[in-house]
């Protein structure tokens, strides 16, 4: 069956709505060919999706609503939901508020809940858009007609695209965005959602079934340890969770079987979400913003330093304000030893003296530094409040196939260059030219299909925080041809307006300078190009890392551990930096090593 959506755009009054349905009635009538009057029924009688927005010549609030009944639906948005909820009477106040009916030949109930998910997390990732007046997420698993609505979905995102090009940007440009990558509404894969239940089961027996009782004040809460790799989708199933838990979501299941049962809300319930990575942050802080979860100075995002000399008295060494639930993301980014800003020795066990339960999730093949070792990993999962661990296997970023994936981790894990393998679906290349491999990077990403690309670099050149004495940034230089800055390094006179809210390599300048681990760390690139620096070498056949030339002070520093001896950690640690950079990649990764045996051995392999 040939697609046909409609999508019109009426003022948000009650008006508007009649004219709207008499003007489609009457060309129904009128005309004497089934299309039209097809068109009719679509839009008025069948299921509909909608949105219904604020002036969008300012920072726009908008909703996405699904109906059997557009007319009906409507009318109670217009009549009755402002005299219970402030939010319609806003929409509903705004002379220049607009709404959009959108229908399809191909709508059922399953496609149009699919059809308003999508939309609510596509216009979250819009800049134009300050905020959602959406709770739920409820994407469909498998329907009629379920394999067409890619297709059905981007019809209808052209059509909204022709009317405002602004609230509708291209399909790419949401894709690419770092907010899109960790929204809350993605379909999770049944791998997520068998652990995301399983974690509502435990928060609901830890926290919420008061027959168990929570820990007695002054005892640590219940730590639930969730592991993956890289790319194995940790970020979009903590997404969901947290949001579902602050919107008051309502869970129904019988908490001995898997059957239906027992029902409960997450309403009041006083959680908050961590991540020790200032990109990261920016990222979870705007999807809150624009969901409302985290407004009236209700901080609910933070990163675990401020929340801990927030919440605990250092001084008198108790908890000022206790809380129902944590949820960290990169874990592993904890620090388990006191800096300055930081008063304590570990922060998991700081953050479990201030909450009922804490979910954290770990990759420890991703901790950067000295001061993130854990120096017995077994203990996380064997201590006394530990609850036994959840764990995501499945490969969800790199598109390739299992040898590729394999390539690439037998280079990482065991330093091996295996034979380089054929792969229609993703790119593995190697240059032996800086230039060549940045030439390449900003084709990519000025291709609008192609999609974000960036290139990054193992941390082998200095860089601190300002500028150089004497003026000038701190950049990467490979011989006398290649030199470009780090991360953060461009002047202001090169940066846009309004980048600042953004994350490092949505930053359209930023394909002038070279990211790196505290840049690009939890984030997808479509392709990275991975700048080898001299810290790794080949060297007897194997790849090697080699500390001395690496500038990265976190990792090299020895750290002392409760034996009192200072151990070295580097070969570890920088390891754990080679796997972040190279496992970026969505559709491909390119390779520039500086080391020339390295380079050659690559190179070698690569031409076959």
């Amino acid at each position: 069956m040939k697609i046909k959506t409609w999508v019109e755009r009426i003022d948000f009054t009650e008006d508007s709505l009649l004219e709207f349905e008499s003007a489609e009635l009457a060309k129904s009538e009128e005309a004497d060919y089934s299309p039209r009057k097809k068109r009719a029924k679509y839009l008025l009688d069948y299921p509909t999706v909608y949105i219904v927005h604020s002036d969008a010549s300012r920072k726009v609030t908008a909703y996405v609503g699904e109906t059997n009944s557009i007319k009906q639906r409507t009318l109670t948005h217009i009549k009755a939901d402002p005299k219970a909820r402030a939010d319609w009477l806003k929409l509903s106040s705004d002379q220049k508020s607009q709404m959009y009916v959108i229908g399809s030949n191909l709508f059922n109930k399953s496609m149009t809940l699919d059809v308003e998910n999508r939309l609510i997390q596509y216009l979250h990732c819009v800049d134009a858009v300050e905020s959602l007046n959406n709770g739920r997420t409820n994407p469909q698993r498998d329907y009629y007609s379920k394999e067409r609505f890619d297709e059905v979905f981007s019809e209808i995102w052209k059509n909204l695209r022709r009317k405002d090009k602004k609230l509708f940007p291209t399909e790419q440009i949401i894709r690419d965005s770092a907010i899109f990558k960790a929204s809350p509404y993605h379909r999770l894969s049944d791998e997520q959602v068998m652990v995301k239940n399983e974690l509502v089961r435990r928060i609901y027996d830890v926290i919420l079934d008061k027959s168990t009782g929570q820990a007695p004040l002054g005892e640590p809460g219940k730590l639930q340890v969730v592991t993956g790799e890289a790319g194995s989708g940790k970020t979009v199933l903590l997404s969901s969770l947290f949001f579902e838990v602050c919107q008051g979501e309502t869970r129904t299941f019988n908490p001995e079987n898997d059957d239906d049962g027992t029902a409960f809300e997450f309403q009041d319930l006083d959680a908050h979400l961590l991540v020790n990575h200032d990109e990261q942050l920016k990222v979870y802080e705007q999807i809150a913003n624009k969901l409302g979860v985290q407004k009236d100075g209700n901080q609910r995002v933070w990163k675990p330093t401020r929340f801990i000399n927030t919440h605990y008295d250092w001084e008198t060494e108790t908890v000022k304000k206790h809380v129902d639930l944590i949820i960290i993301d990169e874990a592993h980014l904890l620090w388990t030893q006191g800096k300055q800003s930081y008063r304590g020795k570990n922060q998991i066990e700081d953050l479990l003296k201030c909450a009922d339960m804490v979910i954290a999730v770990y990759d420890f093949k991703q901790i950067l530094g000295a001061n993130a070792w854990i120096e017995d990993q077994d203990s996380i999962f064997e201590a006394s409040n530990a609850i036994e661990p959840l764990h995501l296997s499945n490969q969800m970023r790199i598109a390739a196939s299992e040898e590729t994936v394999q390539w690439i981790r037998t280079f990482i894990d065991d330093g091996e260059i295996l034979d380089f393998p054929e792969d229609e679906h993703y790119q593995v290349k190697v240059f032996d030219d800086p230039n060549a491999l940045r030439a390449a990077i900003k084709k990519e990403a000025s291709n609008t299909e192609r999609g974000l690309s960036r290139l990054v670099a193992t941390y082998d050149w200095p860089f601190k925080k300002g500028s150089k004495e004497g003026g000038g940034a701190w950049d990467v230089t490979i011989g006398a041809d290649f030199s470009m800055p780090w991360n953060g390094q461009l002047k202001p006179e090169h940066r846009r307006a309004g980048y600042g809210d953004l994350a490092w390599a949505e930053q359209e300048h930023t394909i002038n300078e070279v990211g790196s681990t505290f840049t690009i760390q939890g984030f997808d690139l479509n392709y990275a190009g991975v700048i080898l620096g001299p810290s790794v070498k080949y060297r007897n056949g194997k790849v090697i890392i080699s500390p001395e030339e690496s500038c990265n002070q976190a990792a090299t520093n020895k750290r002392t551990f409760q034996d009192g001896k200072k151990h070295n950690l580097a070969l570890s640690l920088l390891r754990n930096e080679l796997n972040v950079l190279m496992t970026r990649g969505v559709h491909g990764l390119y390779i520039y090593a500086v080391d020339e045996q390295l380079r050659e051995a690559l190179l070698q392999k690569y031409r076959g």
